[in-house]
């Protein structure tokens, strides 16, 4: 059965409480949707299952969004659609209904990924993309260094690639998302040359999974960070990030046909 929060939140995140400058900090990143769009290509109408504040719904299709957390859907700019408050597990809609499905950054969000993945799978004729990050690629990022149970958390939370595209069938291709440096969807990859912008609050809590840990906790990582981003320590080890155009980490794009 799906837990829900007061704010209708379908997983094991309160968006309601997290999710107030979602809209500011995760601003869609046109090169990554540039992908989903072309994998969702020949499509017309498409289901956006998790669309939260409305992030990758590309003008190119007819999208219907469906998001639980109340606090998301009032954050959806005016130009697109209201969203339906539904849950992946119980798409309230026929089969087939659209063209294409796709899903960003909220599979780890499901209380029964595979229930989802199939209800994506039953109402779309077409392709289906999901937008995740690689669990057994995210400690692989430098901020494990400073925030280690954070990326635990992540990896913790990011269903396995394989289970999902078991879970969709089909054909199925996995492509690595190149991340660029100027990426202007704040996950926490996306500062892999801006550290500086961890030190924001506002900026952590935009990535779901620093809620995951305690305030003490959340200070002592931060203030290791910046102490090292004033001592030059940091730089000393990563400083080559600041001038590498992109980063190719955990993100990978699942398409299934």
């Amino acid at each position: 059965m799906t837990q829900r929060t007061t704010d209708g939140s379908a997983g094991d995140a309160d968006y309601g409480t997290i999710g107030t400058s979602y809209s500011a900090y995760r601003q869609p990143e046109p090169r990554i949707g540039a992908l989903i769009e072309q994998a969702l290509a020949g499509a017309r109408t498409v289901v956006n299952v998790g669309a939260g504040a409305g992030s990758y719904e590309s003008t190119a299709f007819e999208v219907t969004a469906v998001e639980p957390s109340a606090s998301m859907r009032a954050q959806r700019p005016a130009h697109l659609p209201a969203a339906i408050d539904a849950t992946a597990e119980h798409l309230p809609f026929p089969d087939d209904a659209f063209d294409g499905a796709m899903t960003t950054f909220s599979v780890h969000q499901w209380s029964d990924l595979k229930a989802g993945l199939r209800e994506m799978r039953r109402v779309a004729s077409g392709p289906v993309a999901v937008l995740t990050c690689d669990p057994d690629l995210v400690r692989d990022f430098w901020l494990y260094e400073y925030a280690p149970l954070v990326l635990d958390t992540e990896a913790r939370r990011y269903p396995a690639i394989d289970t999902i595209a078991e879970a969709l069938g089909g054909n199925v291709t996995v492509t690595p998302v190149p991340i660029p440096v100027d990426c202007t969807d704040g996950f926490n990859e996306a500062y892999y040359g801006r550290p500086e912008r961890l030190l924001d609050p506002a900026a952590r809590q935009s990535c779901s999974a620093w809620s995951f840990v305690d305030a003490e906790t959340s200070e002592q990582y931060t203030e290791a960070l910046r102490r090292d981003l004033e001592s030059g320590a940091w730089d000393a080890r990563h400083g080559r990030l600041r001038a590498q155009p992109s980063l190719t980490g955990s993100l990978v794009l699942v398409l299934a046909r």
